[in-house]
């Protein structure tokens, strides 16, 4: 069981933290007594985050970046640290999953463009490596540092709500996860992957009543999660509890997937 302040001290980076699972994720380690660094796309929906995260006494900043670039990036993590202090917590939580096919729905690769999925890829892979990479000398100074990367059940086996090119991306994050884990072990960093199931988000919200039920009677728990569940499983791995933890895969599914 964690304590109240069982963060307290440290810099978390939660990215996509504007809404959903990464609001979720970085108000959790805020009441765990972090101080965090709110990064989304969208300037509007970052700021109010933070904002309301500092109305309850958090201490929160928020910056904004497209986390697919790499000098918005380098300047988001400039003016967070500058803000906060060095980042020792990071939780690579941005994504995306456009629904573009030719019939409304989800893009099949027979009518995925090609600048579709390199987006996709550019957001949800490369934007992992590249705030990682920022803030990786950081933790490696301090000699202590947690990392998780959030993945998904559509990287371990087939979703049928998403398309090939996000599949992709969170089955690359997983060996993402482990390869990293090897290299920073030895500098006392952890890397873990949270991969959640079919989660209560805009993505779900998005999809038809009878998909939502189809999943309910799937799930052996029979129900959609919580994004406020995902966050209590990435604080768990952030946290000092979870330090002989590391270059593994939590599903948080309701045992939708079980391996």
């Amino acid at each position: 069981m964690l304590d109240s302040d069982s963060h307290a001290g440290r810099v978390a980076l939660v990215t996509g933290a504007g809404r959903g699972i990464g609001r979720a994720i970085a108000d959790a380690h805020a009441a765990a007594g972090a101080s965090v660094i709110y990064l989304d796309h969208d300037a509007a929906l970052v700021e109010e985050a933070a904002a309301a995260a500092t109305a309850r006494g958090w201490r929160a900043v928020a910056v904004t970046a497209d986390v697919a670039d790499e000098a918005s990036v380098a300047e988001a993590v400039r003016r967070g640290t500058e803000a906060l202090g060095p980042v020792t917590l990071l939780v690579n939580n941005a994504g995306i999953s456009p629904k573009t096919g030719s019939a409304g729905g989800k893009a099949f690769v027979w009518d995925m463009q090609a600048d579709e999925w390199r987006r996709v890829l550019d957001v949800n892979l490369t934007g992992a490596f590249l705030v990682t990479r920022a803030v990786v000398p950081q933790m490696r100074e301090a000699r202590y540092g947690r990392i998780v990367s959030i993945s998904s059940v559509a990287g371990r086996t087939y979703c049928d709500i998403v398309g090939v090119h996000y599949a992709a991306t969170k089955a690359a994050l997983i060996g993402f996860t482990k390869h990293l884990a090897g290299e920073l072990g030895p500098a006392g960093i952890t890397v873990n992957a949270v991969a959640p199931g079919r989660i209560d988000t805009p993505l779900m919200r998005g999809t038809s009543a009878e998909t939502n039920e189809a999943v309910r009677q799937a799930t052996p728990l029979q129900r959609l999660g919580t994004p406020e569940e995902v966050a209590a499983v990435c604080l768990f791995l952030t946290s000092d509890k979870a330090g002989f933890v590391t270059g593994q895969v939590c599903d948080v599914a309701g045992g939708w997937l079980m391996t």
